[in-house]
């Protein structure tokens, strides 16, 4: 069983009213908070390994979680290029490309910027990390295989939530991703079998948010569970609803 762990990465130097996928900043002082406030959250937490975009601000997430525990690097988390749209905002985009904006905010699956990226494109690179992440924790020699009659299936097929101790027994693996919005809600896409083109009307991804996703040892890239949904708990206040 693998317990995937995902969030995106506190506010950047960049600013909310970019497109600034590629620009590689560090996060603000607000954005630092965020991170400790999500590290506070996890403490305690049992996680096997820290996986992290090579973007600075996510990078710089993923160390203030950890807590001088290892953080790998995969590049396949970078954050989708903009191409010429990056640091524009989205009025400098209408102004500029009108009926490519329009297209890609119909289907940016398969629409990409000037010299950017599509969803497509992303989710192909989420695909071959999720493929990857399999292979590693479940499809190893040391990994434990639950026979079907075994499984906490409900009569329509649905699993029923894990306890901690069946967990144990089954050898969960616990990995925590930080990336990007549009990475993450990409991968989420992939992850639940859903068509790339939703992926923004679909999927929130707030920062520093906590989004689980869980497999199975027979699942496939595109058979997760979703446990948890951009939880940000951890950054309200008391009495303050933890969504909106």
């Amino acid at each position: 069983m693998l317990t995937l762990v995902l969030t995106r990465h506190g506010r950047a130097a960049a600013g909310d009213i970019m497109l600034g996928g590629q620009l590689d900043v560090t996060l603000t002082p607000e954005g630092r908070h965020e991170a400790e406030a999500l590290a506070r959250r996890l403490v305690g937490f049992r996680i096997d390994r820290i996986i992290s975009s090579p973007m600075l601000r996510a990078l710089e997430t993923a160390q203030t979680v950890a807590t001088g525990r290892p953080v790998e690097v995969d590049e396949r988390l970078r954050e989708l290029d903009y191409g010429q749209w990056e640091s524009l905002t989205y009025d400098e985009i209408g102004a500029r490309d009108p009926e490519l904006r329009a297209r890609w905010e119909h289907d940016p699956g398969s629409t990409h910027s000037p010299g950017g990226e599509s969803g497509e494109e992303v989710a192909a690179r989420a695909l071959s990390f999720l493929v990857d992440l399999l292979a590693a924790e479940l499809g190893g020699p040391n990994g434990i295989s639950v026979a079907p009659e075994h499984r906490s299936l409900d009569p329509g097929g649905s699993r029923w939530p894990v306890s901690e101790a069946q967990a144990d027994v089954e050898g969960e693996r616990r990995v925590l991703v930080v990336a990007h919005g549009t990475f993450n809600r990409v991968l989420l896409c992939v992850a639940l079998g859903l068509p790339v083109q939703d992926y923004r009307r679909r999927f929130v991804q707030d920062r520093t948010n906590l989004t689980v996703l869980r497999y199975e040892r027979d699942d496939t890239p595109d058979g997760a569970q979703l446990i948890l949904g951009n939880d940000v708990g951890h950054l309200r206040g008391q009495g303050e609803a933890p969504w909106g």
